[in-house]
């Protein structure tokens, strides 16, 4: 009995104790947004280089979380993934979780304003798409002259070595930044495939002029056979008449057909008229053209033509190419490469 009574006072304070504590954590205001009830999109500014902290201020600021320190609790964890949110405007939700937030941040498909360089683009073509992008200042042709290539040459051009993929900008970017950051990735991309172990015989610039050639001229599938064609060409001094080269010189890259007249005009870019490579890349190309030019297929070909969409035939017998032409002209004239 004395035991017993001794026993239920105990009892009874931890018993209040745990009760209290839950008490006072029910109470206790939460400090994130709820999880399953999302506002409106708000778009934020996210700058190059911002820290985590400024990020957060931002985020509590227009209301898409509760409180800055636990989004900035979050960022500081090493397996979070916030060093992967890009600079530029993100549409995010509002009154949300900080975790959600940060997902939102690192969903490319939200950011706004994606400059998009794609696979056998030029110079030119970025240059036009950065002069449309809101958040670039300067001059974009002014750039040209501020950025240094990745792989050196006589004329500084920076053809070809502006990495495809998607890019944001932050409010405020040069051209020039915007530029060089392309060349860095393309540096960068050219350290992963090992570009640095060039085609013996070839300059690193040689094989990337190349490799610019067959992003233009073939499917994925023929890109290594199409590289053996154009070395083949150039071992025995055979002109490399490539349409690609003409139109490039002549600005009617993207169509199918050229006339023989144009075959004939004084540009150094013209494979037909002058035998060798054209004096730069005309194309920015994919990493998958570089390793074909790095890695050309073995054969005997000297001939290659896409008779019809995805049936590109290859020869070393210019009678049976002649053949294909036929072929090719015919199925032009049916409206094929429409």
């Amino acid at each position: 009995m004395t035991k017993s009574a001794v026993v239920r006072p105990y009892l009874l304070t931890a018993l209040v104790v745990s009760l209290g504590f839950s008490v006072f954590t029910a109470l206790r205001p939460s400090n994130e947004f709820p999880s399953n009830k999302p506002g409106n999109e708000v778009v934020i500014a996210i700058g190059n280089g911002e820290f985590g902290s400024s990020i957060a201020q931002t985020l509590k600021e227009k209301g898409v979380i509760k409180e800055a320190a636990t989004f900035i609790s979050l960022a500081n964890d090493p397996h979070s993934g916030a060093v992967g949110i890009a600079p530029g405007s993100h549409r995010i939700h509002s009154h949300i979780t900080s975790r959600q937030a940060l997902d939102e941040l690192l969903d490319r498909s939200r950011l706004t304003d994606l400059v998009n360089v794609k696979e056998g683009s030029t110079v030119s073509d970025v240059l036009k798409i950065l002069a449309q992008d809101p958040h670039i200042v300067g001059k974009t042709q002014d750039a040209l002259r501020h950025v240094q290539p990745a792989i050196a040459n006589a004329g500084q051009s920076l053809e070809g070595q502006l990495a495809p993929a998607s890019y944001t900008f932050a409010q405020g970017t040069s051209a020039a930044q915007a530029l060089q950051s392309m060349v860095t990735k393309f540096k960068t991309s050219l350290t992963q495939i090992g570009f640095s172990n060039s085609v013996k015989g070839y300059s690193p610039y040689d094989v990337l002029k190349i490799a610019s050639l067959v992003q233009i001229e073939a499917d994925a599938q023929d890109y290594s056979r199409v590289a053996g064609v154009i070395y083949n060409r150039l071992r025995i001094g055979m002109p490399l008449q490539l349409n690609s080269t003409v139109q490039y010189a002549n600005g009617s890259r993207g169509k199918i057909a050229l006339s023989v007249q144009a075959t004939k005009i004084n540009s150094s870019y013209n494979t037909y008229k002058f035998i060798g490579l054209p004096p730069t890349p005309i194309s920015n190309p994919s990493s998958g053209a570089l390793l074909a030019a790095m890695n050309p297929e073995a054969h005997n070909f000297l001939y290659f033509i896409t008779i019809k969409p995805h049936d590109t035939r290859f020869t070393k017998d210019y009678a049976i190419f002649q053949k294909w032409v036929t072929e090719y002209n015919h199925n032009l004239a049916a409206g094929l490469f429409k």
